[in-house]
């Protein structure tokens, strides 16, 4: 009886799209990650920030609307935790007044004032309008509305 040889192999190579797909699975395994952190880094980054709005939808957030004879009004909106408008406008001295006691008739003033007239109106406690107005040379008042709630 004779002895049997078994022929011996050599080491097994692997096919060239093995070393593709493994290098494909491991970047989706280590940079799907990564780049999920770098998006969300980016993006609290800009939590917050206060970015160009339409007017008639800050007034709207803030209870009241815009007067007739407004000019170059400016809105802002940041929103995050909770929401903070701004509207800057110019607009006649001679009826701010009136708009003022007819938009926020349940505003108080403030404690303390740096210009002309300053009030704020609270609802429900969630929410809270502040008005400034500071009067300007001539006829004209610049108002800033800021409300933010809760």
């Amino acid at each position: 009886m004779g002895e049997e040889t078994v022929a011996k192999r050599g080491p097994v190579k692997a096919r060239p799209w093995t070393w593709v797909w493994a290098t494909a699975v491991m970047t989706v395994v280590c940079g799907g990650p990564t780049a999920l952190l770098a998006w969300g880094a980016m993006a609290w980054d800009e939590a917050g920030e206060a970015k160009p709005a339409d007017c008639a939808d800050v007034m709207t957030f803030a209870r009241g609307t815009l007067p007739a004879d407004a000019r170059d009004a400016r809105c802002t909106a940041a929103h995050w935790q909770d929401t903070r408008v701004v509207a800057g406008f110019r607009t006649g001295r001679a009826g701010v007044g009136a708009w003022l006691a007819s938009t926020y008739p349940a505003g108080e003033p403030a404690y303390s004032c740096e210009v002309g007239v300053c009030v704020r109106a609270s609802y429900d406690e969630a929410l809270f309008v502040d008005v400034t107005i500071a009067y300007e040379d001539g006829d004209t008042a610049l108002v800033r509305v800021e409300a933010f709630d809760l």
